[in-house]
């Protein structure tokens, strides 16, 4: 029977949309992979009798080589290569380590960080760090950039990648080429806004940083943010 003829509940593509990739048992992620059966045995029955093969241990299969997976009826040299891939890829995953993450803590430490991001550029630019619970960046993105005065932060880029990267606290920062840190009324306008918006689905607005070669000014410091 081919995998589509076969209830919904039980084809693999169909579990991951309801349950997750997670949902899914090792054979059924190995018949993803796999993708196709053959006349006489549908992808997941392929994958099954391939864990049977191995009694169902990962190490084992993992250290199969195309050779090996080629042995199987259904299982070519682009398929054999595949599995060989993934498994590859999987045991360079088990092997890394995740590099150290920047904490912050204060305002210095914001300015320090971004000091490389913004030291001697002649335009604005606008960048935001993500934080998880630890106060540590998750990822740093330049939200835009602009001319000698200015540039334009859009909130609804910037949300959005907070919830890609499962951020619980955002820090603004941006530069003043001309060297005066003190914020616009525009700056102080989209502060209030973006806090506003991120109270309401609690994400803080930690702090907003206006860099310059000489200094920085910090909202947070000055007492222009209310978050906790």
């Amino acid at each position: 029977m081919r995998i589509p003829d076969l209830p919904s509940s039980d084809q693999p593509r169909n579990k991951v949309l309801r349950n997750g990739i997670r949902s899914l048992t090792d054979s059924e992620l190995l018949a993803l992979i796999i993708n196709k059966g053959t006349k006489n045995q549908n992808a997941k029955d392929l994958a099954l009798a391939i864990m049977s093969h191995y009694q169902n241990d990962l190490d084992r299969l993992f250290r199969s080589g195309t050779n090996d997976l080629m042995k199987f009826s259904g299982i070519g040299l682009a398929k054999a290569s595949t599995l060989a891939a993934t498994f590859e890829l999987g045991r360079r995953y088990g092997s890394f380590i995740p590099p150290k993450r920047t904490i912050i803590q204060n305002s210095k430490d914001v300015f320090n960080f971004v000091k490389n991001v913004f030291s001697l550029l002649s335009h604005e630019e606008f960048v935001i760090l993500l934080l998880n619970n630890n106060n540590e960046i998750v990822h740093t993105h330049r939200l835009s950039m602009g001319g000698m005065t200015g540039t334009v932060a859009d909130g609804r880029i910037l949300f959005k990648l907070a919830f890609d990267y499962r951020a619980t606290a955002i820090i603004l920062c941006h530069n003043h080429p001309s060297g005066n840190p003190k914020p616009s009324e525009y700056d102080r306008r989209l502060t209030l806004n973006f806090q506003k918006f991120g109270s309401y689905i609690d994400l803080h607005i930690l702090d907003h940083i206006i860099y310059t070669d000489f200094g920085y000014f910090s909202f947070a410091d000055e007492g222009l943010l209310s978050n906790p």
